[in-house]
């Protein structure tokens, strides 16, 4: 091989891997392109995985508390005739926090029909709550003053009760009824049934559990019909669904 030949050699193996090479220009606009996408993306990912649990874990609530009814009913008989529901009681001006009460009664005819992993009081607007946590990180807890309303919490359960700046129903936090013992007309979707989400004073009309109720899910209403519009697609997050789940 003569010098010019190699030197040719040496000439094109230079070329070729300068052409392989990027330019910082060329990789500052990749990255560019690579941060559009995923600001693109992400959001939607993450509302998909939120969204994601929520539904998971909202269908499996509602089976383990239905059937842990069902087996105490075998041991307890009917529910309307149980010991166990806690009405309203006033102190002056307020309602009395009976969460003793409560927590009381739920060990009597319910948890032991359910695998509670862990138990931990919090309080939330001043008020005591007593969290029963499930295998999933998910928990749940009873309204304050009575046992009628049960709150579930997907994921982040204390985060969630510490968000007290805005509604936190049909969000993190999801409402359903147990409540067999009263064939009021404002009971009429929830009596002589297990635990179902919330429909106190429902009017039967599918739009109001979106719209112009007091327990409506859009941003007007107080969000408890939220996990009706959930249960009754299935158990599925409808595309128009009024709130953003965040927890």
């Amino acid at each position: 091989m003569n010098f010019r030949s190699s030197h040719n050699q040496h000439v094109d193996h230079f070329n070729n891997i300068h052409k392989a090479a990027f330019t910082l220009a060329e990789v500052l606009i990749t990255l560019g392109i690579i941060g559009v996408v995923a600001a693109m993306t992400l959001p939607a990912l993450i509302t998909d995985y939120r969204n994601s649990v929520v539904e998971t874990r909202l269908k499996k609530f509602y089976s383990t508390m239905n059937q842990a009814i069902l087996r105490s009913i075998n041991d307890n008989g009917e529910p309307q005739y149980w010991n166990y529901f806690l009405s309203n009681k006033e102190d002056g001006d307020s309602f009395v926090n009976q969460n003793d009460l409560s927590a009381a009664n739920f060990q009597k005819y319910l948890a032991p029909y359910i695998t509670i992993v862990s138990t931990k009081e919090v309080t939330t607007n001043n008020e005591i709550l007593m969290l029963y946590y499930l295998a999933d990180g998910s928990a749940f807890s009873f309204a304050a003053t009575h046992n009628r309303d049960i709150y579930f919490y997907p994921k982040n359960p204390e985060k969630c009760l510490l968000n007290t700046k805005n509604i936190r129903s049909g969000k993190c936090e999801f409402v359903f009824n147990f409540k067999p013992d009263d064939a009021g007309e404002t009971w009429k979707y929830l009596y002589n049934k297990g635990m179902e989400p919330y429909l106190y004073d429902w009017d039967g009309d599918i739009n109001s559990l979106y719209s112009g109720k007091r327990y409506s899910c859009d941003k007007n209403g107080e969000g408890h019909y939220c996990t009706a519009i959930i249960f009754k697609n299935g158990w599925k997050i409808p595309q128009n669904y009024p709130r953003r789940i965040s927890f």
